[in-house]
This record gives C-alpha cells, sequence and structure tokens, in this order.
C-alpha cells in the first residue's frame, strides 16, 4: 500500500484504518509540518515535538471527540490540531482571527475543555468521567494527558486524589519528558526518574488507588498503540500511564536549546535561527531583573521566588549572582505566596515575581497568607495588561482589581522602564506591609535608565504636562499612548493636562482632587479590567462629593470581554485604548465637533 501523506488525513477516523508503517510515517509528516507551521508563526514547538508519536496513538487508538482527550495547559497541542481538520489553519496559530495557541472549546469539537494555565487535565477527565457514569452527554473514554512539570501543580495532587476515591474509569497518560518551561524542580521529579530503574515498586500514584502501567517508551508510535488499545478495553478503574518522552524530539536545535525549544519566535527550520527583534530598548523584564540583582548585593535580606519561570520572570539573573536566595517552586503559584509570606514572617525581603495572569491561580493565599497578616511581600507582577499572541488567557487584567481592594496593599504600575527600577527599590525598602509593581511585557520605551534608583514617596503620583479643559490621569504604561493623543488633539486646539498616578492604592488624593478642581472633565486610563484603578478614582470623587460641582469623569479600561490574541497594537485597538481613541473620548466629552 502506498505510504501515506499528512494531507489524506482530514479527519483522525482516516487514521485508524493505517497500517504499522503508515503510523510510523505519518508521525514523521506531523514532526515536520509541526516545526514548518511553527517556523512560520512562533510559538510553542518542544512541547508538541515531544507528543508527535503519542497524539498519533491517540488518534488510532480513541475516538474522539465522544472519547475526551485533554491535554494540560495545551502547548504540546499543536500536533492534535493538524490531526484534527485544523490543518488548513495551522500557520494561522497565535495570530489575529487565527488559531489559538493553546486548547479551545470554541474552536474545534476535538478540544473538550480549555486549557492554558497547568495541571487541570486531571481535574477535567474526572468530570467528564462524572458527568458520563452519572448520564450526561455521550461520552466514552476519558483522558487527560499531563506533564511532570504540571505535577508540581497542588490541583494535579487535588485530582488524583479524589479520582482515587471514586475508583472511576480513567487514563491519565503522564508525559514525562524531564523538562517543564525550565528544569523540573521538586521530590517528585526523583521519584519519577527512579521509576523503571527497579523491578519491585510500588509508586506513589498506585497508594493513591490508580493502577500503574510503564515507563513506556514515547517515541514508539506501535508500543503506545499496543498500551493504550490494552488499556481501553481491560480497565474499570483508574489507570496512570507513565511515558517517556524528549522535549524538541526530531529538530536538532531544538533538542540542543536549554529550553528544549520551549517558546520560539519565527524561525529558519534549517538554521533554527529565530528572527531577531528590531529594538535594542530593554526589555522591562530585565530591567526588573537587572535592578533586583543589583539592589541584592547591598541587601543580604532580599530574595526572590518565582514559580516555574526563572527565564520568564527575569529571576534567572539573580540566582546566578545569588543562588541562595532564589527560589524555584515549580508551577506551584500558591506555594509560592504563602513561602514567600514566611520568607517575609521570618525576616527576609522576598520578591515574589510571577506573571500577572498566574498570580490569579494564589489569590486565597495573597489574602490570607499575605494581607490578613500585613506582611511584607513584594510582588513583581509581569505581563500586566495585553500580551499579544497568547492571548486572553495569560492577559494581566484583573491584577489591578483583586490587589487594590486589599486592606494595607500599596499597588504601583510602572508608566516606563525607569519608573520601573525605582519601582523596585520602592518596593525593597518597603517592610510596612505587602506592596505590589507592574509592568507590561516587551520592550520598554527607551529612556535612559537611572544611576541609582529613588525609593518614591508612597501614594504620590506626578504631573507629566500642565494644560486646561481635561485632565488624562494614567495609572501604568499606557501613558505612552495618553501622551500622543495630546498631540493628535493640538489640531484641536485642547491642550489636556496628564498626570502619571503611578499608585492605585493608595491614591494620590490631593493630586486627584486638584485635578479635578482645576478641569471640566477627568478621564482615567489604566492596561486592566472594570473594578481597577478607575473604579477607585471614581470612589473618591464620590465621596468627596466632587461630582456634585459638575465635573466630567470617564474611566478608560479594558472592555468586559475577553480579548482573543493578536499583536499587542491590535489588541489594544480592539480594547479602545489606543491614543486614536484616547483623543476621541475627549473631543466627545468635551462636545467638540470632529474634524473631517
Amino acid at each position: 500500500m502506498q505510504t501515506p501523506h499528512l494531507d489524506q488525513v482530514a479527519d483522525p477516523a482516516d487514521i485508524k484504518h493505517l497500517s504499522d508503517d503508515q503510523l510510523v510515517a505519518l508521525s514523521d509528516e506531523l514532526r515536520a509540518e509541526t516545526i514548518a507551521a511553527v517556523s512560520v508563526t512562533g510559538g510553542h514547538l518542544g512541547a508538541g515535538l515531544g507528543v508527535i508519536e503519542l497524539t498519533v496513538a491517540l488518534h488510532a487508538v480513541f475516538d474522539a471527540p465522544r472519547d475526551k482527550i485533554i491535554w494540560d495547559i495545551g502547548h504540546q497541542a499543536y500536533p492534535h490540531k493538524i490531526l484534527t481538520g485544523r490543518r488548513a489553519r495551522i500557520r494561522t496559530l497565535r495570530q489575529k482571527d487565527g488559531l489559538s495557541g493553546f486548547t479551545k472549546r470554541s474552536e474545534s469539537p476535538f478540544d473538550p475543555f480549555g486549557a492554558a494555565h497547568a495541571a487541570t487535565s486531571i481535574s477535567a477527565a474526572l468530570g467528564f468521567a462524572s458527568a458520563r457514569d452519572l448520564g450526561g452527554a455521550d461520552i466514552g473514554e476519558c483522558v487527560a494527558v499531563i506533564g511532570d512539570g504540571a505535577l508540581s501543580a497542588g490541583m494535579a495532587y487535588e485530582a488524583l486524589n479524589h479520582a482515587g476515591e471514586l475508583n472511576k474509569r480513567l487514563i491519565v497518560i503522564l508525559n514525562d519528558n524531564g523538562m517543564s518551561i525550565a528544569e523540573p524542580v521538586g521530590a517528585l521529579a526523583g521519584h519519577l526518574n527512579q521509576l523503571g530503574k527497579q523491578t519491585a515498586r510500588s509508586t506513589f500514584f498506585e497508594t493513591l488507588g490508580f493502577s500503574y502501567v510503564g515507563p513506556v517508551p514515547g517515541h514508539d508510535v506501535l508500543e503506545l498503540k499496543r498500551v493504550l488499545e490494552t488499556l481501553k478495553v481491560g480497565s474499570d478503574r483508574p489507570v496512570l500511564v507513565h511515558v517517556r518522552t524528549q522535549k524538541g524530539k526530531g529538530y536538532p536545535h531544538a533538542e540542543r536549546a536549554r529550553d528544549k525549544g520551549h517558546g520560539v519566535s519565527k524561525f529558519d527550520v534549517a538554521t533554527g535561527e529565530q528572527a531577531k527583534s528590531t529594538t535594542n530598548v530593554p526589555s522591562y523584564t530585565s530591567v526588573f531583573s537587572r535592578t533586583l540583582t543589583g539592589l541584592a548585593q547591598s541587601d543580604k535580606k532580599l530574595c526572590a521566588v518565582t514559580a516555574a519561570m526563572p527565564d520568564g520572570t527575569g529571576v534567572a539573573e539573580f540566582a546566578r549572582h545569588h543562588p541562595a536566595r532564589c527560589f524555584d517552586v515549580g508551577i506551584a503559584e500558591q506555594h509560592a505566596v504563602t513561602f514567600s509570606a514566611a520568607l517575609a514572617a521570618g525576616g527576609m525581603r522576598p520578591f515574589c515575581a510571577i506573571y500577572a495572569t498566574f498570580l490569579q491561580r494564589g489569590y486565597d493565599q495573597v489574602v490570607h497568607d499575605v494581607a490578613l497578616q500585613g506582611l511584607p511581600v513584594r510582588f513583581a507582577i509581569d505581563r500586566a495588561g495585553l500580551v499579544g499572541a497568547d492571548g486572553a488567557t495569560h492577559a494581566g487584567a484583573f491584577d489591578i482589581g483583586f490587589l487594590a481592594n486589599l486592606p494595607g496593599f500599596v499597588v504601583m504600575a510602572a508608566a516606563d522602564e525607569a519608573e520601573l527600577v525605582h519601582m523596585v527599590a520602592t518596593a525593597a525598602a518597603h517592610d510596612a506591609g505587602p506592596i505590589a509593581f507592574r509592568f507590561p511585557r516587551g520592550a520598554g520605551v527607551g529612556l535612559p535608565l537611572p544611576e541609582e534608583p529613588v525609593v518614591l514617596e508612597i501614594g504620590k503620583g506626578r504631573m507629566r504636562r500642565h494644560g486646561e479643559r481635561v485632565a488624562l490621569l494614567s495609572f501604568g504604561a499606557r501613558i505612552t499612548e495618553v501622551e500622543k493623543a495630546a498631540d493628535i488633539l493640538r489640531a484641536y486646539d485642547i491642550t489636556p493636562s496628564i498626570a502619571d498616578a503611578r499608585f492605585a492604592k493608595p491614591l494620590d488624593d490631593q493630586l486627584i482632587l486638584s485635578l479635578a478642581a482645576d478641569h471640566e472633565a477627568l478621564i482615567t486610563v489604566e492596561e486592566g479590567a472594570i473594578g481597577g484603578f478607575g473604579s477607585h478614582v471614581a470612589q473618591l470623587l464620590a465621596q468627596e462629593g466632587v461630582f456634585d460641582d459638575g465635573l466630567i469623569f470617564r474611566s478608560m479600561t479594558l472592555p468586559d470581554r475577553f480579548i482573543d490574541q493578536a499583536s499587542p497594537s491590535e489588541m489594544y485597538a480592539e480594547a479602545q485604548l489606543t491614543a486614536e481613541h484616547i483623543a476621541a473620548k475627549v473631543i466627545d466629552v468635551l462636545g467638540i465637533s470632529r474634524l473631517p
């Protein structure tokens, strides 16, 4: 029979009739297509290359979408998308109006559960299995595919514990590639490494009520198919299949990379060379990293905590200079926050560096273990606002609101990279209680960095321009767009005042009330959702009776909906937070006719 080509697979059902040789050939073609697609779009490469054979075997054995195949996080799901009718659109990955970089229910029936944050798959698979057994939807087998790195997250253990108690038919595939985003941490990584090296053993998973199968070679598609076929017909209890894979498998440039090609920009397939940034301006993350590392030279109590993101959050540089004071706790944001709280209680000055979107996972700990106890944990919140290709799941939209409503919290946002330097120093010096500072993804605006950081006065903003009629009060990095809007407004003979709030909590009451008193209108601008900085300003104005004096107040925030992936500029245009939108808001508020 002729060797199959990938373009003959329009649906997973087309895989089921292939011979063993054809499955091997299909795996090779799927790997090549994945590499080619990601070279065009950028994205998460290494994780998908590590599960090529597993993906083929899963769809050769199970009957999706009736059988629920749930990919944890979704970094590794690009090959799955290619095999489930989305190959024609695979080069739209992470682009505006294109395919999501993660699994997404609205995108395909073959994505039964949306993902993008770690350790949700086992809970979801167990939920589907319970719905099946309760007579819900027509559901067959329930399969969760979770990486060894995600097993450092507490939610995975919660789900394993519950699954062992319920004892339902469920398959958990542990994709053990010895890598997370960075190298894995924690005692379980050592346990997994020992499995297979001893003949008589009781695994951790068996003590939780799972049957354990493995380790299974993860790049032998035929052996994987055989094991999965046996499990599909032969088990009425939860089973964990331990599959050993190699992240970046089959693409030498990914295999040699320190992160195994976890996240890449567009690249040349032949050389592996990635497209380089066109700017020499340092990123906000690198400015934070450099400043914190420098401050720690003289302050031996400064330490850094991250949750499996040493490179992404910039603390890898800190770790190289101060290894004893840097802690990577794995994908475990809840633990990271409480661990930081106890470090603070123990006399240290911890910086808990977590992306805004991931800090949501530790919010209960932020409230009870940090805020309630008034402990001086410093939260370095990266990826504030809209982040581009990762889309809605990674947007830093809600942290202003969920931190600024906590008693005793100080919440700052950097208008530019120079301000970020000062805010790192301010946080380091603040021992009175919890403090957070947020900053966006990507390069700064090109300002020279201060030689010596300045500790800011808590709760004090600054004026940037003095004008008349309307005041624009910015919180965070949108101030660049605010200033561009002011330039647009010159054509209308409008010269707005511009202020940088710096703080959402505590507010600079004096600055805000003076702006309200001296202008017809006050407009706040922020890179956050409804309920954040603008809401706090409105509360102040209402309490002070300012609205009774006829002030016009407007708040420009992210819209009350999720915004899908696109470039950051496209996303902010959709959010109506560009210079043009800010200028238009001023024109409308002042009742001025627009120029033709």
